[in-house]
């Protein structure tokens, strides 16, 4: 299976094209802060989904999505100080929040799958 029909690797390119469309709206001084900073994050989660999964080593892999797990936090971390700025309005944040746990989900899925007796990510659920 390539990386590209991981469903959710798809829901993290979703979450990146939703939050390029958000930020889009913040205001100019934000370019080069919030914006960008908000951005990488996003991108870095399907990002390390796909360098994980073409890595050789389970390790490898597991190491990628944790890093992508981590980058998720920072996205939903983000979110909610633009929210707190009024940069987005709380349905913006919601919805945003919303997919970010979902996705979150499916990481720690994937990461249990992969190593069943790990529970480095969301241990709880």
């Amino acid at each position: 299976m390539k990386y590209s029909e991981l469903l959710v690797w798809q829901k993290a390119m979703d979450l990146v094209t939703e939050i390029y469309k958000l930020t889009g709206a913040f205001p100019q001084i934000e370019r080069f802060g919030l914006v960008a900073q908000l951005q990488r994050a996003a991108v870095s989660v399907p990002a390390n989904i796909a360098e994980g999964h073409g890595r050789k080593s389970t390790g490898a892999y597991l190491n990628h999505l944790s890093i992508a797990n981590g980058s998720l936090m920072e996205v939903e971390t983000l979110v909610q100080v633009a929210s707190r700025l009024g940069y987005m309005t709380q349905d913006q944040s919601k919805d945003v929040l919303q997919r970010s746990d979902e996705i979150g989900k499916m990481l720690s899925g994937l990461h249990r799958s992969l190593n069943p007796q790990s529970s480095i990510l969301n241990p709880a659920s």
